[in-house]
């Protein structure tokens, strides 16, 4: 049996990995060297290490071109943070790059957040004013080629590499989507991409509209100087409402989150973390005092919210101070950690170390938020509805309605409906809700009512007895 070369054994030995491959382990093995554990399942593995080294050895000696050791340990490193979960990666130094821009509100890219789900590439949610957008990329688009190389069972590494260009370069994607009886060719371009992560304006007199893309850095400030100047337009009159518009919002940085939580809510738990390790189990809070802590609100959802997204809804939702409207969410609840690499600080490990939980410690991961009120984009129902209304199922849904003459009675006439219902009705039925929050409230605050019956009665006596004098 071949031995591994020296050399290479002094660089596996310093990464914790090489021992002998020999059929027997060595009085003076390496292994002899490392710390006993405290238990059978802690100990190192030896039948996984000798194949590993095995494997390294049979690749370098007989493969058809030359491996160097270190594209090799490259490889293993990520191949085991690609085998862990779907947010797990490996960050060489593009990759590490990117992801601080993305936070940062500038990148160059697509503008998709994508993900990796028994060998297949699906899209959570495009980017607001992105290439992916402007293409017509969807949530829930199966990506089956890209520029003609079949992605299905690649990692998520290889697929990283296919996607990337610099600005100007064009990528052509082959996609699967529900409802169409074909694929679907799309070229997107890449570019500089700037994020506005905060965005707003007036619906009607009274009624602010707040849409956030992604969460960035400086979000939650962005959210409160949106607020102060829709609060400030309506002059010594308040605001009698609040959309906030989290559909397709892919998510971002958790304190981002928070911070835009800490607008709305007035000391109260914003959302836990619970993993393993005793430094992941955190509680965040919003502050005592809260600028707009009694502005009605209503939050929309679908199933390109994701991560920052859900925590936002669930937290408004548990503390009943928004009505959560649309569909249910993507349900990416897990934490990761980015870890730079102590031997090169350009490389780093993302590492999913905890789960999110909203607070009534409900779990996201795979749930999602399911909104209070169930709204798609012609249709709306009070409750729950678990099928037809996930947003990764939206359009082929859509598209049955308008092909399918059976299913007529569901469609809702265009006559007679406002702008606003025609473009955006999820945004339509949530201007309604709060317009009818506000009268509910208004009632409440009038005086009782006279008993006009009892007066009435009297002056039909008077008349009467007029009539008979």
């Amino acid at each position: 049996m071949h031995l591994i070369s020296p050399h290479l054994a002094k660089r596996l030995c310093a990464l914790g990995l090489l021992l002998c491959v020999s059929t027997t382990a060595s009085s003076e093995s390496p292994l002899s060297a490392l710390p006993a554990a405290a238990d059978d399942k802690q100990r190192l593995p030896l039948d996984q290490l000798r194949a590993f080294t095995e494997s390294l050895q049979r690749i370098k000696q007989t493969y058809i071109e030359p491996v160097s050791d270190a594209l090799l340990l490259e490889n293993a490193i990520q191949g085991m943070l690609d085998n862990l979960d779907p947010h797990s990666s490996y960050l060489k130094p593009d990759d590490y790059r990117s992801l601080e821009e993305s936070t940062s509100g500038e990148f160059d890219g697509l503008g998709f957040e994508l993900s990796h789900d028994n060998g297949e590439v699906k899209v959570i949610t495009p980017i607001d004013n992105t290439p992916a957008q402007r293409a017509g990329i969807r949530p829930g688009d199966l990506i089956i080629k890209i520029n003609g190389t079949p992605v299905r069972g690649l990692s998520t590494k290889k697929t990283t590499q296919l996607l990337r260009g610099k600005p100007g370069d064009s990528i052509d994607l082959l996609i699967e989507r529900e409802g169409l009886d074909s694929p679907l060719r799309l070229t997107l371009v890449h570019e500089t991409i700037r994020l506005e992560s905060v965005q707003h304006s007036s619906l009607e007199r009274g009624f602010g509209y707040l849409r956030i893309s992604q969460f960035q850095t400086d979000t939650g400030e962005e959210v409160l100087k949106s607020m102060r100047s829709l609060a400030k337009a309506q002059g010594k009159s308040p605001l009698h409402g609040l959309v906030l518009d989290l559909r397709n919002n892919p998510g971002g940085s958790l304190l981002a989150a928070v911070d835009v939580c800490d607008v709305f809510l007035t000391d109260s738990l914003i959302v836990s973390t619970r993993g393993r390790l005793p430094e992941a189990n955190v509680g965040y809070r919003a502050k005592l005092h809260t600028a707009f802590a009694h502005v009605p609100m209503v939050v929309l959802i679908n199933g390109g919210s994701a991560s920052s997204s859900e925590i936002v809804a669930g937290a408004l939702q548990d503390h009943r101070r928004a009505i959560i409207v649309g569909t249910r969410s993507f349900g990416k609840g897990s934490v990761q950690s980015v870890f730079p690499l102590q031997t090169d600080t350009k490389k780093a490990l993302k590492l999913t170390t905890a789960l999110y939980y909203t607070p009534n410690g409900r779990s996201i991961q795979a749930e999602g938020i399911k909104p209070d009120i169930v709204v798609d984009k012609r249709h709306v129902e009070q409750g729950e509805a678990e099928s037809g209304y996930r947003e990764a199922n939206l359009s082929g849904h859509l598209s049955g309605l308008q092909h399918n003459a059976g299913k007529e009675k569901r469609r809702v006439t265009e006559q007679g409906r406002s702008a606003l219902d025609l473009s955006d009705y999820q945004l339509s039925q949530a201007l309604n809700i709060l317009k009818g929050l506000r009268v509910a409230k208004q009632k409440e605050n009038q005086p009782p009512a006279r008993k006009q019956g009892h007066h009435y009665d009297n002056d039909r006596k008077k008349q009467g007895q007029e009539l008979q004098s």
